[in-house]
């Protein structure tokens, strides 16, 4: 590796013991967060890698934690910002100024509460008395039917030995035709909440001590009845999005007075929530109920054991036990509760019991149906021989081959690797099949558009679910397509995952693809990780390496080696540097002055990345350093000037790059790689952000042609082996790396795995009838 002109080379040393990142409690991955109004900054504290960026609370209400970037990066200095619920507040405009086109993160919420009535649908049917012959489908309904014809008389045992063949499968259409797309729909507007209902809530919260600015949120989280709520239970104030323990505690002390306690069931109930709820901001879709009980206990609970009862039995919490079928009803939770009372009397559990919220639950267990549904429905004898044999790489060849017989395939690659899902799109366009790619982000479509050949054929996952993009859907609701590809598979949360799944037709062919070596998906869940680890479906493993110094050091990381590479064209530079000053000062003369100089990459296609929001050297320091050098400006649209790089949140998990044009009376005008977006004025504070610098999670499913990351010394608990090869891979043609993390870059590549995530869909996957399932 070699340094710039003027710059001094670095090397990489040796590994060095050091400490592992801290459990899940103390950071993990987790979405966005949202600033409430008139929120106060506080100084920032350490946290735990990979939080969003925001500020932490001082003891009131008002202190709540904010995030607007999208991002599940947490500080190196620590951002302590894991605050609840922000998915609520982040559900704001989509990228479409039209009044009349639905947004996208409005579509999606709309789709779960579409999905989560089926669910429930399904239950009561599953709950309801069935008539004998029912539960069957196929051939064995055809022959029940033909029995009770001939028992009763209806027709003669002979009509059935002659009759005809069934009728053959739908043929594939000659040519891809897109159904006509649903008209546009005026876009809802979310209803305001009542001058009444404000005014009540008003009252209580300053009753309570609480800022009357919290107002809002609260009839937002609890509606047109949150003053009564709140006055009888004052802990309900936890479901607004920031607000933390401590908080909710005073608020309740000055409302109850001696009647408030910290065994008060109200107080238990709504901390089991707001763990839950903390607990999905890392990524978790259920947590160990020892684990729950822990914590409560470190907050004054004095019987975790009844905390976590009253819990189950107030529905807060549904409770489950791994390797075990139980459904979220009654019956399970008195299960769940003699589970939790033999807990106390015998250490270790016989069993791991897992705490979780409905919506999570929910999601898992559709999207295990789902996925079942589309491996056991789909035509296991297509022939594409003659598209294999025309594939341009082998592992293409393997991956068109094995598409043709399965529902569902798992394949896995690097950058390289993506042209073998173009490759089968193109191929399954060529036999007549409805087939398409989605991408996480807008670089990912265009870079498939690109490596396909045709526009038509790529999409983002968002576009695709809200019907802003794609070919729409067919009279039964579903996508009409025959084949998706979703490419950045893990960056699928398991509630998008779900709504996505839902909207397939029997007989449609899903293929995931993704890197598993990348961070993970900003929301609940690891669904690409347990589909792997499951062997639900067959699996394509690209044998494409990637290309180049930038390929080769990326690819070492993958499997713990930090190597040095050969870079005679300068493709990869280490930088050091001895604090976060410097750190910053540095990373300035890279993006402004070296990269353009030596490889005519200009400022705006150079991406920086670093660990965290906060500290010396986040993402604001190094953006306010940015602005000033690249395009300084009073920032009198809202702190932001035409020419700004940002990035727009329009829902929790995505990340928008654009550029600042203008602003008028309807909002700020953002041109979001030539998508024109007008983000509304009340929403630019809380999810608008400028973009020179980007976290990790960020970048995700991004690349730029050149990539600056930073590593200041204080970012060493900030580092893992996915956080590092994600960062060193956003890079096209060039990476700098600001290095000032010592021994720690070592030993995270070596050493530290992503952490953990408890889910569910893995041992729901296994237990499913999975006929064709292969490892």
């Amino acid at each position: 590796m070699t340094a710039l002109p003027g710059e001094t080379p670095g090397t990489v040393g040796t590994d060095t013991p050091q400490d592992t990142v801290s459990p899940p409690e103390a950071g993990a991955e987790g979405p966005e967060h949202t600033e409430a109004p008139d929120a106060s900054a506080a100084p920032d504290t350490p946290d735990a890698p990979d939080a969003p960026e925001g500020t932490e609370s001082s003891g009131t209400p008002a202190d709540v934690e904010e995030d607007a970037e999208g991002d599940t990066e947490e500080d190196a200095e620590g951002d302590a910002e894991h605050a609840a619920g922000d998915a609520t507040a982040d559900a704001a405009p989509a990228e479409a100024t039209p009044a009349a086109e639905l947004s996208e993160a409005q579509a999606e919420l709309a789709a779960q509460r579409k999905l989560r009535e089926r669910i429930e649908q399904r239950k009561a049917e599953k709950a309801a008395p069935i008539a004998a012959g029912t539960g069957l489908s196929g051939t064995a309904a055809d022959l029940l039917a033909a029995v009770r014809a001939v028992e009763s008389g209806e027709k003669a045992g002979t009509a059935f030995f002659d009759s005809p063949a069934p009728a053959a499968r739908r043929p594939a259409p000659a040519a891809a035709q897109p159904p006509r797309a649903p008209a546009p729909a005026a876009a809802p507007t979310a209803q305001p909440a009542s001058p009444e209902a404000l005014d009540a809530v008003r009252a209580v919260l300053t009753e309570g001590g609480a800022p009357e600015a919290l107002a809002g949120p609260a009839v937002g989280a609890l509606g047109e009845q949150a003053a009564e709520l709140l006055r009888t239970d004052p802990w309900q104030l936890l479901a607004v999005p920031g607000v933390r323990p401590e908080q909710a505690d005073g608020f309740a002390r000055a409302l109850l007075g001696a009647a408030c306690g910290p065994d008060d069931g109200r107080r238990t109930s709504a901390l089991v929530g707001w763990l839950l709820e903390r607990a999905a901001l890392q990524g978790h879709t259920a947590l160990d109920a020892g684990t729950v009980r822990a914590a409560l206990a470190e907050r004054a609970v004095g019987d975790p054991d009844a905390a976590v009862r009253d819990a189950v039995e107030e529905g807060v919490a549904l409770v489950f036990r791994e390797g075990e079928e139980l459904e979220p009803d009654d019956t399970e939770a008195e299960d769940g509760e003699a589970g939790l009372a033999e807990d106390a009397d015998a250490a270790p559990e016989p069993v791991q019991v897992l705490l979780g919220l409905d919506r999570y639950a929910l999601a898992e267990e559709s999207l295990a149906d789902g996925l079942a549904r589309l491996v056991n429905a789909c035509e296991k004898a297509a022939d594409w021989t003659e598209a294999a044999a025309a594939a341009p790489s082998p592992s293409a060849a393997e991956l068109i081959r094995t598409t043709a017989a399965a529902g569902l395939v798992a394949h896995s690659g690097g950058e390289a690797a993506r042209a073998e899902p173009a490759a089968l799109i193109a191929a399954a366009r060529g036999l007549g099949l409805r087939a398409l790619g989605a991408t996480h982000s807008e670089d990912g479509r265009r870079r498939l558009a690109a490596a396909t050949g045709d526009p038509d054929t790529a999409v983002t996952l968002a576009g695709l679910l809200s019907g802003a993009q794609g070919p729409g859907r067919d009279e039964d609701g579903a996508l009409a397509l025959d084949l998706l590809v979703v490419l950045d598979a893990p960056q699928l949360d398991v509630e998008g995952a779900a709504v996505l799944v839902e909207a397939l037709a029997d007989g449609a062919r899903l293929v995931l693809s993704g890197d598993p070596g990348v961070l993970g998906s900003a929301g609940a869940g690891r669904v690409f990780a347990d589909v792997l680890a499951s062997h639900a479906c067959p699996q394509v493993v690209s044998r494409t390496p990637d290309p180049g110094p930038i390929g080769e050091l990326v690819s070492g990381i993958g499997i713990g080696e930090l190597n040095q590479v050969d870079a005679p064209g300068k493709e990869v530079v280490i930088v050091p540097v001895r604090d976060a000053g410097e750190a910053v000062h540095r990373t300035v003369q890279l993006v402004a002055d070296s990269v353009p100089r030596a490889f005519s990459i200009p400022a705006e296609e150079t991406q920086v990345i670093t660990v965290g929001h906060g500290g010396a050297a986040g993402t604001r320091a190094l953006n306010e350093a940015l602005k000033q050098r690249l395009n300084p400006g009073p920032g009198r649209f809202g702190g932001f000037d035409p020419g700004d790089r940002v990035v727009h949140v329009p829902a929790p998990g995505r990340t928008v790059p654009g550029v600042v044009r203008s602003a008028d009376a309807e909002g700020l005008r953002l041109d979001c790689g030539g998508v024109p977006v007008v983000v509304p004025q009340e929403r630019v504070e809380s999810s608008v952000r400028h973009g020179w610098a980007l976290s990790a999670h960020q970048a995700a499913g991004m690349r730029w042609p050149a990539a600056v990351v930073v590593l200041p010394g204080d970012a060493a608990q900030g580092l893992s082996r996915p956080w590092v090869y994600t960062a060193f891979g956003r890079g096209e043609r060039h990476l700098s790396v600001v290095h000032g993390v010592d021994q720690a870059l070592p030993h995270a590549v070596a050493q530290v795995p992503a952490p953990e995530r408890t889910t569910r869909l893995r041992p729901l996957l296994e237990a499913l009838p999975t006929p064709d399932a292969s490892s």
